[in-house]
């Protein structure tokens, strides 16, 4: 059997991915040697990103996986090094594209990526577990979902997403843990278990800020922030940073809690950014009967809708009417959104997991393209 050459080697190689950066190693120049011995004994050396890489084991599992499957391959070792302070420097210029400065790529001219901000007026109304829910569902149709946890004093998507690591720090580069598909930052990730965040506003401004700079997101498809309810600073410094951003308006049936979320979605005669629709959670409680139990009362998120269309001049339609269910709050307290369950499917016994999946394919139902965007072509004679 002939030996194994370097080339079929370096192309195994490419075909294994950074679990972090989701790029294959070749790309990012974490490859840093190759030997092949005598009898196709293959050693190749991979430089980590950082010293004690959480995700050492699945690289060097794959490593040996793809380069093992090379015809003439009798065996595979992988030595680990770490990048150097220049590597790591080169490393994060390239991800960057050879930007000088951090920009929020979300607002550039060629970005292609739909943000939706989810707010609500009160806490408590089951925001953030509507947008994990959807960012779950989202990922599970194949998309390039990322959520961003703005909620700093409140943060709970970690724990919804089932997100227990540390962000890799590379160079002032910030990579985000990947759960379900979806890359996730919060300031819950930088803070020790339980301690507050007690801080003011040019504070809360420059988190959210580096969540969206600093952090390497890669091309998104659809990107979600989960906001604090109100229209406090974080609103507002959201609607400066991404005032493409549409904002999405969860409520409860209840007068009073409609009532507070119609002036989160009102924010929007301000800010200039579009609403794209309500959604009511904790409708109803469905009984065995075929019947609804209306809890906290009825018409809220019909209400809220209702009246944003007619101050805001275009339909704000009313998305879905959420019933409480059960299997919804499991999910967020295990850290598998119910609407992509343990197999990567909706649970079929979850009626408000199915529900916002419909939602989901709803708000990602326009595909990604250039209509009406500045190509920055001129025309010549």
């Amino acid at each position: 059997m002939p030996l194994p050459t370097r080339e079929a080697v370096m192309e195994a190689l490419s075909r294994v991915d950074d679990p972090e950066i989701r790029r294959p190693i070749t790309d990012l120049g974490m490859v840093d040697s190759i030997d092949i011995g005598e009898d196709g004994a293959v050693t190749v050396g991979v430089l980590l990103t950082v010293a004690g890489c959480p995700l050492k084991d699945t690289i060097t599992a794959d490593t040996q996986r793809e380069v093992g499957a090379v015809e003439g391959v009798t065996s595979v070792s992988v030595t680990l090094g770490v990048m150097s302070d220049e590597q790591r420097s080169e490393l994060r210029r390239r991800l960057r594209g050879g930007a000088a400065e951090p920009v929020i790529p979300f607002t550039q001219p060629g970005s292609l990526t739909r943000v939706y901000a989810v707010t609500s007026g009160k806490g408590g109304v089951g925001k953030s577990s509507v947008t994990a829910n959807l960012a779950a569902a989202m990922a599970a149709q194949g998309l390039s979902v990322g959520v961003v946890d703005a909620d700093i004093y409140g943060f709970s998507i970690p724990r919804m997403l089932g997100v227990d690591q540390v962000p890799t720090q590379l160079d002032g580069m910030i990579v985000p843990p990947v759960a379900h598909g979806i890359k996730v930052i919060s300031i819950g990730m930088f803070v020790e278990d339980k301690q507050p965040v007690v801080w003011r506003g040019p504070m809360l401004h420059r988190a959210v800020q580096q969540f969206l700079t600093d952090v390497f997101w890669g091309d998104l498809d659809v990107l979600l922030l989960d906001l604090p309810p109100g229209t406090g600073d974080v609103t507002i410094s959201v609607a400066q940073l991404l005032p493409n951003a549409e904002i999405l308006v969860v409520t409860t049936p209840q007068a009073a809690a409609a009532e507070v979320a119609e002036r989160t979605g009102l924010i929007a005669t301000q800010t200039k950014q579009r609403v794209v629709g309500v959604i009511e959670n904790m409708s109803y409680m469905p009984q065995a009967d075929g019947s609804r139990v209306e809890i906290f009362g009825s018409g809220g998120g019909a209400s809220v809708a209702g009246s944003l269309s007619q101050t805001l001049g275009y339909e704000v339609p009313l998305l879905a009417e959420l019933p409480l269910d059960i299997r919804l709050r499991e999910g967020s307290d295990s850290g598998v959104p119910a609407t992509v369950g343990q197999e990567g499917r909706p649970l079929a016994d979850a009626p408000a997991a199915l529900v916002l999946v419909e939602v989901a394919k709803r708000l990602t139902h326009r595909a990604r393209g250039l209509s009406g965007r500045n190509l920055g072509v001129t025309p010549t004679r």
